[in-house]
């Protein structure tokens, strides 16, 4: 599971632009991302990727409190994806997208108490997570509201993965797709959808401490 992560920064826009010939988006976005929070998101406008600030953290259109709403559900179990009321519609639709960061962080409980690590590729390329998305205007505001959740599957056996999280707890992990994959999401259907989503080789990732700054 992944509630806390570092999202890519205006200097690596030539990655963006070289893996999806898109540009980034001209507005600011914090480097540290938590649920409600925007970040650089990459989805198929009118079969094209473009990249856009979204919410970390999905928001139906039948969401009661919105601005609240993605705090529950900015990670999506791949066992119920297709069936959770949250996520059914975008999986449905084949709203696949993919949230694009340097590194993302999780609890490791090896010293007996929760410390935070870090987990990134061994190279200097950006991650990108399997995401599904759902963009609509809100009736009462006229914003546009585009929100995103990370899609979670088993990670017991992961020599990376396997480490995070409470002991006892099952381990998950975001989906971390392959250069080679990321087209291939954006356009895959939710047919197909579940052949991606598996992680990657044990040297994708490397993990490190990063206690957080008192």
């Amino acid at each position: 599971m992944c509630s806390n992560f570092q999202s890519i920064t205006p200097t690596q826009a030539h990655w963006v632009e070289g893996q999806f010939q898109c540009k980034i988006p001209l507005e600011p976005w914090r480097e540290e991302i938590y649920p409600a929070y925007r970040a650089p998101f990459i989805w198929l406008d009118e079969g094209k990727p473009r990249c856009d600030l979204a919410e970390f953290g999905l928001v139906p259109t039948w969401a009661a409190d919105k601005p609240k709403f993605g705090f529950h559900t900015y990670n999506a179990r791949s066992e119920t994806i297709a069936t959770k009321p949250s996520y059914r519609n975008a999986w449905k639709k084949n709203q696949f997208g993919l949230a694009i960061m340097q590194s993302f962080y999780e609890p490791n409980y090896v010293s007996g108490k929760a410390v935070r690590w870090r987990i990134k590729r061994p190279d200097p390329k950006p991650i990108a997570v399997a995401s599904i998305w759902e963009r609509f205007v809100h009736h009462d505001t006229g914003e546009i509201k585009f929100s995103f959740s990370m899609v979670t599957v088993n990670a017991d056996r992961h020599k990376i993965m396997r480490q995070f999280h409470k002991p006892g707890d099952e381990k998950r992990a975001i989906v971390t797709l392959q250069d080679t994959d990321h087209q291939a999401w954006l356009q895959v259907n939710h047919e197909q959808a579940p052949d991606y989503l598996t992680l990657g080789p044990d040297n994708f990732l490397q993990a490190e401490p990063a206690p957080r700054k008192t």
